[in-house]
């Protein structure tokens, strides 16, 4: 079948970056479940069972000879995708060593402990681009950060802040959602060696009652997968409650991302801060002067599509039926990788529009222009009260004042609460001309990046600084 005529996500087509998705391919499944087969068996040789090295070796040759399409033929016998699997690895590492496949194992040896590396190094990836994400804000938070603009609330103008602090605002969110997939990468427990209700009876069989060979047998598989120990307990799969944790933490970053989105998507509507545009790049095919923020845009859409699929593993945990029940199979097979790939996509989204944000300094300052006359107000108060006029006769002439300069901007006027307040005979005095300077107005914000970028956000940066320059944004379409 071409394909064409086949239906694939998205989010491996056209969204996710390569990585991520060759992370969660069927090829990476099933060498890693052929990885498992041969740590184990290597393991149950050096601990006394009778498996020779030429069987083990013979394994280790055959790993990359996979035949999907053989593996196909199995399946469709067998009804079951590991012994199919199975099957197909004896074939082409010989009968002899076909024997010691799967030795006292169950189906979720693999399928478990295989999604568990493919959830740690996806973990991994997504660090990669949250630090690409940062360092892009930084540079960008420190290269504006005096520059003053509105700052809203309800989306209404109210004091000012700086391009950088709204900058270190986006980046605070994405440092604390490094900070909690660190965290999880690090606690993520491997499944191990458990046996089919979790008791490791089969192997306690297989070692003839010997407790601390199983203990060691166990130990020695997750080393040889990359991991410090495995998980306390469990029943025939590991808790799923893991995956809750998994995808709440992938949706919280896509929540952070779509922030951040949603705020650019508003000040290009000001015309005050673009994302990337390219020279041929085309915003609508009606409109040809449209430039649309198309990817904070999709970042958004992206989000939340994450966010929908952060209820079903709570689901799933919920109803896993004493030791296991199957029906959490094909739903963690759609929901986990979805999840993955979609949270890839909006990270290699959001590195590219961080890293080339272009700003307008004359529309913001246009912006703010007709803004800053009412903000100087509380200025004008405060020295009136202070030269000893009642506070409150001072409110109702600023009040009157400011009321006549709004309707005049209804009109579509320019704001003169600034010339009406310097030609009242009693507010006039305390007006001067730099009044209105918008520098007067952004409080420590200026001096709250140069706090953030150093006290926190550098000392985390540094602890993540192997994964600097790991990852450049590639926007596929």
């Amino acid at each position: 079948m071409e394909a064409v005529d086949r239906y694939d996500s998205p989010l491996a087509t056209r969204y996710a970056t390569p990585a991520m998705v060759a992370n969660f391919s069927d090829r990476r499944r099933a060498l890693l479940w052929r990885d498992l087969w041969i740590a184990l068996a290597e393991a149950e040789r050096t601990l006394g069972v009778p498996i020779s090295e030429a069987q083990v070796a013979a394994l280790r040759a055959a790993r990359e000879r996979v035949d999907f399409a053989r593996v196909a033929e199995h399946e469709a016998r067998l009804r079951h995708d590991v012994m199919a699997h199975i099957e197909h690895f004896g074939e082409v590492a010989g009968a002899d060593a076909g024997k010691v496949i799967h030795l006292g194992a169950t189906s979720c040896y693999v399928a478990d402990n295989a999604e568990l590396v493919m959830i740690r190094d996806g973990l991994e990836l997504l660090m990669d681009r949250l630090v690409a994400a940062l360092d892009a804000l930084t540079s960008f938070a420190r290269q504006h950060r005096a520059l003053a603009t509105l700052a809203y609330t309800h989306f209404q103008p109210a004091q000012l802040t700086t391009v950088g602090k709204r900058a270190c605002l986006w980046a605070q969110d994405l440092a604390l959602d490094l900070e909690t997939l660190a965290g999880l990468r690090a606690r993520l427990p491997f499944r191990g060696v458990k046996g089919t209700t979790g008791t490791q009876a089969s192997f306690l069989q297989l070692f003839a009652g010997d407790h601390a060979k199983v203990r060691a047998l166990d130990q020695a598989v997750a080393e040889a997968m990359g991991f410090s120990g495995s998980i306390a307990v469990s029943g025939q799969t590991y808790t799923r409650k893991i995956d809750t944790w998994v995808v709440s933490a992938l949706a919280d970053v896509a929540g952070s991302a779509a922030k951040i989105a949603v705020d650019l998507r508003l000040l290009a509507h000001k015309r005050e801060v673009d994302e990337p545009f390219e020279a041929d790049q085309v915003g609508s095919s009606a409109m040809a002067y449209k430039r649309n923020p198309m990817r904070s845009e999709r970042i958004c859409g992206l989000a939340r599509f994450v966010h929908s699929l952060a209820t079903s593993p709570r689901e799933t945990h919920a109803n896993q039926w004493f030791e296991r029940t199957l029906d959490d199979s094909a739903n963690r097979r759609l929901t986990i990788t979805e999840a993955f790939l979609a949270t890839d996509a909006i990270l290699n989204l959001l590195v590219d529009v961080t890293a080339g944000l272009v700003v307008h300094p004359p529309v913001i300052a246009a912006n703010m222009r007709d803004e800053l006359p009412f903000m100087a107000t509380e200025n004008v108060l405060m020295r009136g009260t202070s030269a000893g006029h009642s506070r409150q006769e001072l409110h109702r002439l600023v009040r009157a004042h400011s009321l006549e300069a709004v309707a005049r901007m209804k009109r579509g006027e320019p704001n003169d609460l600034m010339a009406r307040m310097q030609a009242d005979p009693v507010l006039g005095p305390f007006v001067d001309a730099d009044l209105t300077a918008p520098a007067r107005y952004v409080g420590r914000a200026p001096e709250q990046v140069d706090e953030f970028l150093g006290e926190f956000l550098a000392p985390l940066m540094a602890r993540h600084e192997a994964r600097r320059g790991r990852f450049k944004a590639g926007v596929r379409v």
